[in-house]
């Protein structure tokens, strides 16, 4: 019989201990994962239970939550769609050291770690990450399935698009507008809008993705 504090993991490597780690210091209890194949580390001996497009997910996790626990932009959208699809509970995990304002809004699927922040009205879009010491400054957006590396910065009033990565340590100045799709270098510092779709680096930032072979 599933309870409240009840969770399934999608996805078990790399993030996903992180993942299991806030879980866990949220007193949830993880019922097993879901994986195309079964992981050769099981540092919380937590049971494999199948591919989720192999075996029946929702008579398996019954009333419990699921969580995509997955660093990729793209496939943890495809597999929270994949939740939503199937009417499956979903959660947030917040890291108990993590800062989140009152009136801040965080959507479903979504995972802050620890000594992050977000401060005031600011929103993350659905199945995003806010990784560890990040910083979400006042009146930020992040569009769903984002990616927020440890020690990156958003300073005030920046608004990202869906499915963007910014590295670790990399810093965004206030008001800066960052479309979808972008990847955005460690230690990049953003002073400029960037349009969607490209990768930029360096200090101040510059587009390298029309050098890509």
């Amino acid at each position: 019989m599933s309870n409240s504090k009840d969770v399934y993991l999608m996805g078990y490597s790399g993030h996903a201990y992180v993942v299991a780690d806030i879980a866990l210091a949220n007193n949830y209890s993880i019922k097993g994962y879901f994986d195309f194949q079964k992981s050769l580390k099981n540092p919380y001996k937590i049971h494999f239970l199948g591919n989720e497009n192999e075996v029946d997910v929702p008579k398996i996790i019954a009333d419990a939550a699921v969580f995509p626990a997955i660093g990729s932009n793209l496939i943890r959208e495809k597999v929270t769609n994949f939740i939503i699809k199937n009417g499956l509970k979903q959660i947030r995990l917040f890291a108990p050291s993590s800062f989140i304002s009152n009136n801040a809004e965080i959507e479903s699927s979504t995972v802050i770690g620890p000594n992050a922040v977000v401060n005031s009205l600011s929103t993350i879009g659905l199945g995003s990450i806010i990784n560890s010491g990040a910083i979400v400054e006042h009146e930020c957006s992040l569009g769903s399935f984002s990616h927020l590396a440890p020690g990156a910065i958003l300073a005030g009033n920046v608004k990202v698009g869906k499915r963007t990565f910014i590295g670790a340590n990399a810093v965004v100045k206030q008001g800066v507008e960052i479309g979808d799709n972008v990847v955005i270098g460690a230690g990049c510092v953003v002073i400029e809008d960037i349009p969607s779709n490209g990768t930029w680096v360096g200090n101040p930032a510059r587009n390298i993705t029309k050098h890509a072979k």
